[in-house]
C-alpha cells in the first residue's frame, strides 16, 4: 500500500475506528481501547443517514466534533513540527494548529463516505498498573486482502485517553507528517509561508461549490 494511500485511509478509518464494536468485545476492552470505540460508534450511527454523508459541510463539522475529544491535536501539532515548534512564534504554532487539525479533519471527513466496509480487531492490551502513555494495537480487516497492522499511541492527559500518534504497518502518521513540512518550509524558505499555503488549500477545500443546475 503506497503511503499517500496508507495516511489516508489509516488516518480516519483507523484513528477513528469506523466499523461498530460488539458489546460482547466493547466489555473487554480497556480505557485506552474504549477512547477509539466511542468515536466508533458516534459514527458509525451518522453511516446510517445517507442524506447526512451526502453534506461535506456537515460531515466535517460532525466529524471534528466526534474526533476532538479523542485526539491530542496540541501534541501532535508539536510533534510533526520538531525543531521548528521550538523556534515558531506563539502566533505561528496557534495558527499551524488550527490549518493542520483542519487538514486532518477534512481528510477524515473525505474517506467518511468512502470506506464503509472495513472492520477493526484489537489486539491484546499490555498495560501496567498505573501507566500514561500505552501503544493500542489493531488490525484493520477487509475481506479478501492481508490484515493491516495499526498501532496507537495513547495519553492519559486529564484523565482521559488520547491519540498522539498512529503507526501503520510501522510508519508513523508524526514522523511523515514532520518530514513533508520540514521540507515544504526549506522549499519555500518559512513556517509562515507553509501556514499560508496550509490555510489557502483548506479554505478552498473546504468552500462548498454549487450544483449545476442550481
Amino acid at each position: 500500500m503506497k503511503a499517500k494511500q496508507v495516511s489516508i485511509f489509516g488516518l480516519f478509518v483507523v484513528l477513528l475506528g469506523l466499523m461498530p464494536i460488539t458489546k460482547v468485545i466493547a466489555d473487554d476492552l480497556l480505557p485506552p481501547q474504549q477512547a477509539i470505540q466511542i468515536a466508533s460508534i458516534q459514527l458509525q450511527e451518522k453511516l446510517q443517514d445517507k442524506s447526512f454523508t451526502k453534506d461535506f459541510t456537515k460531515i466535517t463539522a460532525f466529524v471534528n466534533e466526534a474526533i476532538y475529544p479523542h485526539t491530542d491535536f496540541d501534541r501532535i501539532a508539536a510533534l510533526v513540527l520538531g525543531k521548528l515548534w521550538r523556534t515558531a512564534t506563539i502566533d505561528e504554532r496557534e495558527r499551524f494548529k488550527h490549518e493542520f487539525q483542519t487538514l486532518l479533519v477534512r481528510t477524515y471527513s473525505r474517506a467518511f463516505v468512502e470506506f464503509k466496509d472495513w472492520s477493526i480487531r484489537y489486539l491484546p492490551l499490555e498495560m501496567e498498573s498505573g501507566a500514561t502513555k500505552v501503544i493500542v494495537k489493531t488490525e484493520v480487516l477487509q475481506p479478501g486482502i492481508q490484515p493491516i497492522g495499526v498501532n496507537y499511541r495513547m495519553l492519559l492527559s486529564n484523565g482521559e485517553w488520547k491519540a498522539y500518534d498512529i503507526m501503520i504497518e510501522g510508519v508513523s502518521l508524526v514522523t511523515n507528517y514532520r518530514t513533508t513540512f520540514t521540507n515544504e518550509v526549506q522549499s519555500k524558505g518559512s513556517l509562515n509561508a507553509v501556514i499560508e499555503g496550509l490555510a489557502k488549500r483548506n479554505a478552498e477545500a473546504l468552500v462548498v461549490k454549487p450544483k449545476a443546475n442550481s
